[in-house]
């Protein structure tokens, strides 16, 4: 929840000309909702794609203050986030209601970012991959290949997993590269025993949590980490540049 509209455009402006040559990965940044449309109006014939925060499970009604997926798909996002840690924390968000919203998401289209993680009283207590595995469970309960077809393609392509250790985020503190990539292995292996290696080996699995330009490089050298979702330091045009320019250079 940061950035007015002027801001937004500001910072979606100056990231645009500073990753101009950038083409070997994909991009994408996730405005509030009120700057959507204006910065899509920055970055539409751009390398950079456009996302949005969160969405709501049915596509209109009486559901006030919701976002509707048809909305987010209008203003010309890509990519949606679904599950955040702090929709969960904040707002109550469950695994469930992620699956609602993951099977909405693929209907429409979006590309969808699914967030999963462990709190540091989970961790402390030996529960991560209990807990991991859990949230993976249910909020893929019922996505079989081809019950959600997506342009004609399986649906387990347009979907992205992001480990974000809750006690990572905002924290300062970032997981080692060592920690990340277990839990990453760890759910790679899940994704390969419910649907097989082939869709295990495409997965794209991110991490995120307090990601800078200092940690990212160390990050990306791991074999299960695919990417990265940033956080604060993509608040600064100077820093994002800066993360995706090292992870363009891995």
């Amino acid at each position: 929840m940061n950035k007015t509209i002027g801001e937004a455009v500001e910072l979606a402006t100056k990231i645009k000309t500073g990753l101009t040559e950038i083409d070997d990965i994909d991009i994408a940044i996730f405005p509030p909702f009120t700057a959507l449309y204006p910065v899509y109006e920055v970055i539409k014939e751009s390398n950079i794609n456009l996302g949005a925060q969160n969405l709501w499970y049915e596509s209109n009604g009486a559901y006030t203050g919701e976002i509707s997926p048809i909305f987010i798909v209008d203003v010309g996002c890509k990519y949606v986030i679904i599950g955040h840690s702090e929709r969960r924390q904040y707002c109550g968000e469950t695994a469930e209601l992620v699956n609602r919203k993951l099977k909405t998401a693929l209907k429409y289209g979006l590309i969808s970012i699914v967030c999963i993680g462990e709190t540091i009283e989970e961790r402390e207590n030996g529960k991560t991959y209990e807990l991991v595995e859990r949230e993976f469970n249910v909020a893929f309960d019922g996505l079989l290949p081809g019950t959600v077809p997506i342009r004609g393609q399986s649906p387990f392509l347009p979907i992205t997993i992001a480990y974000e250790p809750i006690w990572a985020i905002g924290t300062g503190f970032t997981a080692t590269p060592k920690i990340a990539e277990e839990v990453h292995k760890f759910i790679r292996k899940l994704v390969e025993t419910k649907y097989g290696y082939k869709v295990a080996e495409e997965f794209r699995i991110l991490y995120g949590g307090s990601v800078n330009s200092e940690t990212i490089s160390g990050l990306l050298r791991e074999p299960d980490i695919d990417g990265v979702l940033v956080g604060g330091a993509s608040l600064d045009a100077k820093s994002f540049i800066e993360i995706v320019k090292k992870a363009n250079s891995i």
